[in-house]
């Protein structure tokens, strides 16, 4: 059987998170309760996590039997095999934190990859990152350019899709960046301790708590740039390829995709100076 193409795979996985993402919405207005820790106290999972994990999964098996799985709730078994080629990485809700507190920055974040579920070799078909508080659904193809479409918006309001396209700034000292912590507290203050350098070279810096946001930002010029170490494959891989669609700087300042050790996506007019500046902190 031959594989779909990357567009019809995109329509998979818009498809899914939005039956996803109106599960996570109603389960939040009814109410979150914190079913464990992980790699510390911080790092959380609710009992929705994982049951909209567990939606994704099923549908995927309905829609696409024979290809892989890597979802962040099931990922201590590490990922399913593929007898197709194909591999859905799935984080069910991004930004869990911002979920358990009623934040609206917490996404449906699927990707489908081919080759090995790595990001530093597996080359990413689609994907899509839905936002349920906003309606926003950010979508990529590979080779077909990267949209945003907006699902709540009013009859006529222009709801998509919209191509999307990073921004310009003139320099690095008037962009906006976005960064994260680790849940490791002790990487948390070494990550603390290089912010102070970098801010004093931007206009600002933001944490929004949602990788998948922070790389469809940039890639819809909401953001000039984000960096961040430590993602998970589940954390960036929706996000990256949409970022990568848009026309933004996807590789790090050594010219490595983007992974644990580094995630760098900018616009194409700072990327250089975000480099340099990231070696010359030590970053």
């Amino acid at each position: 059987m031959t594989n779909p193409t990357p567009a019809e795979l995109r329509t998979i996985a818009s498809e899914i998170a939005r039956e996803a993402g109106a599960l996570a919405a109603r389960r939040r207005a009814e109410g979150v309760e914190i079913a464990a820790s992980k790699s510390s106290p911080v790092d959380i999972v609710t009992h929705t996590d994982r049951e909209v994990e567990a939606l994704i999964r099923r549908r995927l098996e309905e829609l696409r039997p024979g290809d892989g799985f890597l979802g962040e709730e099931s990922s201590a078994g590490g990922p399913s095999p593929s007898a197709t080629g194909l591999t859905w990485v799935v984080d069910p809700i991004d930004g869990t934190v911002n979920f358990v507190y009623g934040h609206p920055t917490y996404t449906v974040s699927i990707a489908v990859v081919e080759g090995d579920p790595d990001p530093l070799t597996w080359r990413a078909l689609a994907s899509c990152v839905y936002n349920p508080s906003t309606g926003e659904e950010f979508a990529a193809a590979r080779g077909e350019g990267a949209t945003l479409t907006l699902h709540h918006a009013a009859p006529g309001a222009g709801a998509g899709p919209h191509p999307l396209h990073p921004s310009s700034p003139p320099d690095l000292s008037q962009s906006l960046l976005a960064t994260g912590f680790s849940y490791d507290q002790a990487r948390r203050a070494e990550q603390g301790a290089l912010v102070g350098p970098l801010v004093s070279r931007v206009r600002d810096i933001r944490r929004i708590g949602t990788a998948s946001l922070d790389l469809c930002y940039v890639a819809a010029g909401r953001l000039d740039a984000y960096v961040e170490r430590g993602l998970q494959p589940w954390d960036l891989a929706g996000g990256v390829l949409v970022a990568e669609e848009a026309g933004a700087v996807v590789l790090t300042p050594e010219g490595a995709q983007a992974s644990s050790a580094l995630s760098f996506v900018a616009a194409p007019s700072i990327a250089v100076e975000l480099g340099e500046a990231l070696r010359e902190i030590g970053w």
